[in-house]
């Protein structure tokens, strides 16, 4: 049946860790927009995180590999890149464990219309994922990868990533 077909499939994909962020899934992370039975194969959407991500390719071949192992194959993957990507697509179970991972996650994303950039701007309070401390202070605006920040908690002095909202 084609409803329980996809439904494995979802189930398979929560298990298909993010090669940046392994604390996440690809479908913790909201890349995963679609599953697809076209009756002889599975189509998989996949909005990558921005364009130029690295990890595509490698996400991809572990999507596909990951449904052929339990034999849910053969599938192909579909890159759509519009709509772009935003954190609010992280689940909040993704968020949770971006938490326990040791990263602060994201907050909303500001609502279309209205601009970060600002002449004076009060970033909001980022709470450390260690401590749970709003006494932060960034210290860089990109962490390992652009899409995170680095920060450091002044209460227990221990550094720790943010993933941006975007």
């Amino acid at each position: 049946m084609a409803a329980d077909r996809v439904q494995r499939a979802w189930d398979v994909l929560g298990e298909v860790l993010d090669p940046e962020v392994p604390a996440l899934s690809v479908r913790d992370l909201g890349i995963v927009r679609d599953v697809i039975d076209h009756g002889e194969e599975l189509e998989v959407v996949l909005t990558p995180t921005y364009s130029g991500c690295p990890a595509t390719e490698v996400i991809e071949q572990s999507v596909l590999g990951a449904l052929q192992a339990e034999g849910l194959g053969p599938a192909r993957a579909t890159l759509r890149r519009a709509p772009a990507w935003t954190t609010d697509w992280i689940t909040d179970e993704g968020k949770r464990k971006l938490l326990d991972y040791g990263i602060a996650p994201p907050g909303p994303v500001l609502p279309e219309g209205v601009s970060p950039i600002r002449i004076v701007r009060r970033e909001p309070a980022i709470a450390c994922p260690r401590c749970g401390s709003t006494h932060t202070e960034r210290l860089s605006a990109f962490g390992s990868t652009a899409c995170k920040a680095m920060y450091r908690c002044v209460s227990c002095r221990e550094p720790f990533e943010h993933f941006k909202p975007i």
